[in-house]
């Protein structure tokens, strides 16, 4: 399935990232976990599930009569999706802004630096990372 619109709530995250560690899941197992990670009730996990499967991000499937729960979206698809709306939204469209912005509020390490030297270099061949 293409994710183009899917965006994700942090709440939304949460559940979708339980689903992306493992899957399929039930909505027991789920519960046990959101409620340890976020103290939420069942019927609160049972109302993301419904968004998420509204959304298209998640799908449910009847076996052995018990509901079982797996990911449609995948997580570097949304992931990418949102960093683009981000970059749209906050940088003009500019990820060298974000860059900016990023790197006078935190230190890089070496590792990182070196990463994105090579990123660049990638870019200026043409290829993709």
């Amino acid at each position: 399935m293409e994710n183009k619109e899917i965006m994700l709530t942090e709440s939304e995250w949460s559940v979708m990232k339980c689903l992306w560690e493992s899957s399929p899941r039930t909505g027991r197992e789920l519960t046990d976990i959101l409620a340890e990670e976020e103290g939420w009730s069942r019927s609160t996990v049972l109302t993301f599930l419904k968004r998420l499967e509204d959304k298209g991000a998640v799908i449910s499937d009847m076996d052995s009569g018990v509901k079982l729960f797996s990911p449609l979206a995948k997580q570097e698809d949304v992931a990418l999706r949102e960093a683009e709306n981000l970059i749209k939204k906050a940088y003009k469209g500019s990820i060298s802004m974000l860059l900016s912005a990023f790197t006078k509020k935190q230190t890089l390490s070496r590792e990182e630096i070196d990463e994105l030297y090579d990123i660049i270099q990638q870019a200026e061949e043409g290829g993709q990372r």
